[in-house]
């Protein structure tokens, strides 16, 4: 027999577990890939054009794009705060530690903006072009493709001092990357995954010199072939690219490089040195095919991080500027 007061009991929790799955439900349709179907159905074909003129005019913009929509999520969630300006209210985050004087790719974002708003003003996200731009500029390069969530919206906040503790650094040892990105959320191999991005794109001299003249894990050569372009005091922005075999072409050359102790930033080589994730690196360096279709979930799942959705936040007029 059953008393009045388990039955009540017994009707609380259900209503608590209806309205955690309600909540679950409405939190999971918040971003979604058909989210500009009828108030914008050319966004992203606009995105699209966009993204592979700037790539086309420079095949190093593809890197850069994808590592605005990366040092994006990171902090505040994927919101767009990395766009926004110094304003009276506003700190930039461009001007942290790991973004100053290195990310880049804000004219191209600015400039897709600018066609989005001619077809659709004021319905378009900055958050959302970085998540579509970092889609279409793997495909550019014949990297990993995805199907893009969208409906984020753009904080109207920027956060300096968390981007210099939440960011990953070049300087990094295993332990570091790992705490860096379970803050996020990320797995382990979702860290590794997201890592191959550096199959593309180039680092300053700066963020590897400590590399190439003091760490031992080092194929001597490379780190000879290096040290010509990036003297020990001089030349902190000379330019190398992350990959030397196909710097242009995202592969999965950047784990044989790892295997072959030529990973080029501390950081990366961090990833194959005998620690946890070395089965993960051999891996992907056997299978391309694993490593694409790990890297398209993680950028998926990155792109899940803390967005600004419903009435949170704004639809910025200009990316770098609130409204």
């Amino acid at each position: 027999m059953v008393s009045k007061g388990s039955n009540n009991h017994v009707a609380c929790v259900a209503r608590i577990m209806l309205w955690m799955m309600m909540f679950t439900v409405n939190t999971d349709a918040q971003l979604t890939s058909t989210f500009y179907d009828k108030s914008c159905p050319t966004a992203l074909s606009t995105i699209r054009s966009s993204v592979r003129t700037a790539i086309a005019k420079e095949l190093r913009m593809a890197a850069s794009l994808i590592r605005l929509h990366f040092h994006d999520c990171f902090v505040q969630g994927c919101d767009a705060s990395i766009l926004l300006d110094d304003a009276p209210s506003i700190t930039s985050e461009k001007n942290a530690f790991q973004n100053a004087g290195s990310v880049r790719g804000f004219e191209v974002v600015d400039n897709i903006k600018t066609a989005v708003e001619k077809v659709c003003p004021g319905v378009v996200s900055c958050a959302d072009i970085l998540a579509a731009a970092s889609l279409y500029s793997s495909e550019y390069v014949n990297g990993p493709t995805w199907t893009v969530k969208l409906g984020r919206r753009d904080s109207t906040t920027a956060n300096k001092d968390l981007v210099e503790t939440d960011l990953p650094i070049a300087f990094n040892d295993l332990d570091a990357l790992i705490s860096s990105f379970a803050k996020q959320g990320l797995s382990v191999r979702d860290m590794v995954a997201l890592s191959g991005a550096h199959t593309i794109g180039q680092a300053q001299c700066a963020t590897f010199r400590g590399r190439i003249y003091s760490d031992t894990n080092i194929d001597a050569g490379f780190a000879s072939t290096r040290k010509r372009a990036c003297p020990v005091s001089d030349g902190n922005t000379k330019l190398a690219p992350l990959d030397l075999v196909t710097p242009n072409s995202f592969d999965n050359n950047y784990y044989k490089n790892l295997i072959q102790k030529k990973g080029l930033l501390h950081s990366d080589q961090a990833l194959f040195n005998g620690g946890s994730t070395d089965d993960i690196v051999t891996s992907y360096s056997k299978d391309k095919a694993t490593f694409y279709s790990d890297f398209a979930a993680a950028m998926v799942k990155m792109g899940d991080i803390s967005p600004l959705t419903g009435s949170s936040g704004q639809i910025r007029k200009i990316c770098s500027a609130v409204n």
